[in-house]
């Protein structure tokens, strides 16, 4: 097994805020976990954390593009930097949010190295873009749009490595089955797979059978970004966008163990689980346990 690296990417700076003069809670995800003994029960290296700029939207309005955008371009060449030192050293870092923003730190560590694919676990597909909304702003959910190199240039050509993930090496798990960007991936042929279809073909068989995309020659890996949304809100009501008819927690277990312990795969990165909306702590361990039992020996 190789060595697993934490790292804190403890961003917000892509969710609207909850309520006026609040900011999203999705920041204390780390320590959440952390808190949870996460780094000793995966037998962890320290990563440290990458701090973000302030969340600090200003006068920004509706029509204005990305808000916290230019923060959100100086964080993720920062967060890139600590990603791509561990990918070249054949650590597997583990990536603690933050809100899904975090991801384009991943891709453009990736797109640095070479050509990564990537397995979402979503119950969306955050593919919001000015091609098909009128209503951008939020990053954290436009990240692979963003990543695939759509929306505007200060976060899709950081580096001038635009695009950081091509369409084809993307897949995506969870999605509810009604999900409106669906029908828009399928002309773009981005593979989706839904929570009712999951359960139709069996998680663990789903995912053994996308492995054959993702471990093929033309890539060099690939990344894993798991959103804590993709969970029935019934086990996890403390995410900004809660939806109905999510997977349950074997269930996730069984998408994600085949994923994140195949050799090509390069790091994970954990999203959106908010603290704030979870005073007795129960969906904080729901998700600790899942990504614990994921990455560990059974």
């Amino acid at each position: 097994m190789r060595n697993i690296v934490i790292i804190d990417a403890p961003s917000n700076l892509g969710l609207r805020p909850p309520a006026p003069g609040t900011v999203p809670g999705c920041y204390k995800l780390a320590g959440a976990l952390r808190e949870r003994g996460i780094l000793r029960r995966l037998n962890a290296s320290e990563g440290g954390v990458v701090v973000p700029p302030r969340y600090d939207r200003g006068d920004w309005k509706e029509g204005d593009g990305v808000f916290n955008a230019a923060a959100i371009a100086a964080y993720t060449p920062k967060l890139a930097d600590r990603i791509e030192r561990h990918v070249r050293a054949g650590d597997l870092p583990v990536v603690l949010g933050g809100d899904c923003s975090i991801q384009l730190g991943a891709a453009l560590a990736l797109r640095r190295v070479g050509r990564y694919g990537l397995a979402a676990v979503d119950a969306s597909a955050d593919f919001r873009h000015p091609g098909n909304s009128d209503r951008v702003g939020a990053a954290g959910g436009e990240e692979l749009a963003l990543a695939t190199g759509r929306g505007q240039r200060d976060l899709t050509d950081i580096e001038g490595l635009r695009p950081y993930l091509r369409d084809e090496d993307v897949r995506l798990f969870g999605m509810r089955d009604e999900d409106e960007d669906r029908a828009e991936l399928g002309e773009l042929r981005i593979p989706t797979v839904t929570v009712g279809e999951l359960r139709q073909w069996g998680a663990a068989d789903v995912a053994r059978a996308a492995l054959a995309g993702l471990e093929n020659a033309a890539l060099d890996g690939f990344w894993v970004h798991l959103d804590a949304d993709v969970l029935d809100p019934s086990v996890m009501p403390a995410v900004d966008s809660p939806d109905a008819d999510g997977l349950h927690p074997d269930e996730l277990r069984a998408l994600l163990r085949p994923l994140v312990r195949s050799p090509r795969c390069v790091g994970l990165n954990v999203t959106i689980y908010d603290p704030d909306l979870d005073p007795d702590g129960a969906a904080g361990d729901v998700l600790t346990d899942v990504v614990v039992a994921a990455l560990t020996e059974s």
